[in-house]
């Protein structure tokens, strides 16, 4: 049986492709999500994905991985920075939870180098661009909570 991963993005990832493409690079969300699953079927995963700009509904996403979920990677794009409930609603999850960041947070604007949610993610992975979703499954793969 494979193990069932969720893979969350937030707000303005919708946008991939289009927006800031020297930062972001020129594959879609779409792009991303076809990869990761064919990537994940490769490794044993069952990858779903889940994007929002709406805070509220990445909650209740994370809320509902805790009962369905192996494991849970976060892309929360800029409420990274800023949702104290993004950060409370994770921790409530007894599951691997890896932090995923398509550019490298820490070399860039000084208010993008805090994170609420990195203390209760295993693992952060930054600054490789798309292939930080693949470098993303490999690493959950093996971590247990």
């Amino acid at each position: 049986m494979n193990k069932k991963v969720i893979i969350i993005n937030g707000p303005n990832l919708n946008l991939l492709g289009e927006r800031e493409k020297d930062k972001y690079g020129v594959k879609t969300l779409k792009d991303i999500e076809i990869s990761c699953k064919k990537f994940g079927d490769q490794i044993g995963l069952t990858v779903s994905f889940f994007q929002s700009n709406i805070e509220g509904e990445i909650v209740e996403q994370i809320q509902k991985s805790r009962n369905n979920q192996q494991g849970l990677i976060i892309n929360a794009g800029g409420y990274t920075h800023t949702s104290v409930a993004i950060h409370d609603a994770l921790k409530v999850l007894n599951i691997p939870i890896i932090e995923l960041h398509i550019t490298n947070i820490y070399n860039r604007e000084e208010f993008r180098h805090k994170s609420l949610i990195s203390k209760t993610a295993n693992g952060i992975i930054c600054g490789f661009g798309a292939e930080g979703y693949i470098m993303s499954l490999n690493a959950i793969k093996n971590l247990k909570r």
